[in-house]
C-alpha cells in the first residue's frame, strides 16, 4: 500500500544550507588564506552521492547576491547553480570534496569583469579609473546607430559565478584546505537594449556557435585572471559555459561545454561538450525533437483531465542528458473544495503516474491549489512505489 505522509514537508532544499544531523557531524580544522587554522563541522550526513557536503559554519560568498540581478529568470538562477555543481563533479568528486561559496571573486571585480570595454570618456562619465578597464564584454563605441552598434556587439556575458571545493590533506586527521575551483560563465542567449533610458526594449538573438566561440575566449582569460590572485596561482580549476534562455522563458537554460586547467597550468584544456537540455511539455520543441516522450505526457495529461473535464493546465518540464529523459517535474494547479476531494485526485494520479511513465525516468508531480501546495508524488527510477505527500 502507497504511504500517504500527513507531516508538513518543504520542497525547497538549498543545497548550500542544510540542516546537518548533530548527531552524525565531524569536526575539522579548516585552513584559512592567511595561514591560520580553525574549527569548522562537516556533516556526515549526504543527502545523495549527486551532492557536496557544506563546510560550517557557512561562509557566503564574496559575490553573493549579483546573480539574482544578473540572471533574466528564477529557472536560470537555481540551474546556474546546481548545474555548475554537477560540471565540477567532473574534477572534483563529492566523495572526497566538501563544497565552500566563492571567496575569491567579491562583487566589485565580478562587476568589472562584466561591464563592456570602455573609451576614455566613458570611463570618466563611469566615475572609473584607467586600471578598471578590465570589461570582458566588447565595447560599444557610443557613436552611430543604436541597433547596427548592439548587433554587432551585444553583451555576451551576463554572469561569474565561482565555487570553491576544499579536500583534507595530511591524512585521516588532516587539514582541510582549497583544493579546485569552479567557474561558471553564463552567456546569453538574447542581448536587450534600448534606444533611450527609459525607451522600448529591443532584442538580438546570439546563435550557440557565436556563444561559443565567445565564451571560450572569456573563459580563457578568466582563468589568466585567477592566476594573479595568490590563492588561486596553483589550484585545478574547472571553467563551465552556461546558456542562459529569454527573460519570457519558462525553462532554464543549461551547460552546454566544460574545460578543464590543471594544477598550476593557465591553459584550458580540450574543451568537453554537456548534452544537457531542458524542454517545456507540451510544446513545438518537444513535438519536434521527442514525440515518443510527448506522446506518454499528453496520454497522462489526457487522463488528469477525464477526472475533471474543464480542467487543461498541466504543465511539464523535461530534462535530458545526452538526449535521454532523466527527470520530468509536472505541476497540476486546480481548485479542490475540500481536503478529501485532494486527496481523491492525488491518489488517482498517482496511479497514472505509475502507468504512464517509463520505469527509468525520475517523476515529480505537484499538485497546488489557490490556497497553496496540496501535494507531492515522488517516482525514482525503477521505483516500484512512489513517495506521496498530502500537505495539511
Amino acid at each position: 500500500m502507497r504511504k500517504l505522509s500527513m507531516v508538513a514537508l518543504s520542497l525547497v532544499l538549498l543545497l548550500t544550507a542544510c540542516a546537518p544531523n548533530f548527531q552524525k557531524q565531524e569536526e575539522v580544522v579548516q585552513k584559512k588564506d592567511d595561514d591560520t587554522k580553525e574549527k569548522a563541522i562537516i556533516p556526515k550526513y549526504k543527502i545523495s552521492e549527486e551532492f557536496y557536503r557544506t563546510i560550517m559554519p557557512f561562509e557566503p560568498g564574496e559575490a553573493r547576491g549579483m546573480v539574482v540581478n544578473n540572471l533574466n529568470t528564477r529557472y536560470d538562477i537555481t540551474e546556474f547553480e546546481t548545474g555548475l555543481m554537477r560540471i565540477a563533479q567532473n574534477s572534483f568528486s563529492t566523495d572526497q570534496y566538501v563544497f565552500k561559496e566563492g571567496q575569491y571573486l567579491d562583487s566589485r571585480t565580478v562587476g568589472l569583469w562584466l561591464n563592456r570595454q570602455f573609451t576614455e570618456d566613458q570611463l570618466k562619465k563611469e566615475g572609473l579609473k584607467k586600471k578598471d578597464n578590465i570589461g570582458l564584454n566588447p565595447l560599444d563605441p557610443g557613436t552611430g546607430d543604436v541597433h547596427e552598434r548592439n548587433k554587432k556587439n551585444p553583451i555576451y556575458l551576463a554572469h561569474i559565478l565561482e565555487h570553491d571545493y576544499l579536500v583534507k590533506v595530511g591524512g585521516e586527521k588532516g587539514t582541510y584546505q582549497l583544493g579546485g575551483v569552479a567557474i561558471g560563465l553564463a552567456m546569453n542567449s538574447v542581448h536587450y537594449y534600448t534606444k533611450e533610458k527609459y525607451g522600448a526594449v529591443y532584442e538580438k538573438n546570439i546563435s550557440r556557435a557565436v556563444l561559443e566561440r565567445e565564451g571560450k575566449k572569456m573563459a580563457q582569460e578568466v582563468v589568466n585572471r585567477l592566476r594573479g590572485i595568490k590563492e588561486l596561482r596553483d589550484v585545478p580549476i574547472t571553467v563551465g559555459l552556461f546558456e542562459q534562455q529569454s527573460r519570457s522563458s519558462v525553462v532554464p537554460g543549461n551547460f552546454f561545454a566544460f574545460g578543464e586547467v590543471s594544477q598550476g597550468s593557465n591553459n584550458i584544456g580540450s574543451w568537453k561538450d554537456v548534452k544537457e537540455e531542458y524542454i517545456l511539455f507540451p510544446s513545438e520543441k518537444a513535438q519536434k525533437d521527442h514525440r515518443d516522450d510527448l506522446t506518454f505526457f499528453q496520454n497522462f495529461k489526457q487522463d488528469v483531465e477525464t477526472y475533471f473535464p474543464n480542467f487543461n493546465g498541466v504543465i511539464g518540464k523535461g530534462f535530458y542528458l545526452d538526449g535521454q529523459l532523466q527527470e520530468l517535474n509536472i505541476n497540476i494547479p486546480i481548485q479542490f473544495y475540500g481536503k478529501a476531494e485532494a486527496i481523491g485526485f492525488t491518489q488517482y494520479v498517482t496511479g497514472l503516474v505509475m502507468e504512464h511513465f517509463p520505469s527509468y525516468v525520475s517523476v515529480q508531480v505537484n499538485i497546488s491549489s489557490v490556497m497553496g501546495p496540496e501535494a507531492l508524488i515522488v517516482k525514482k527510477p525503477d521505483q516500484d512505489e512512489p513517495f506521496v505527500h498530502i500537505y495539511q
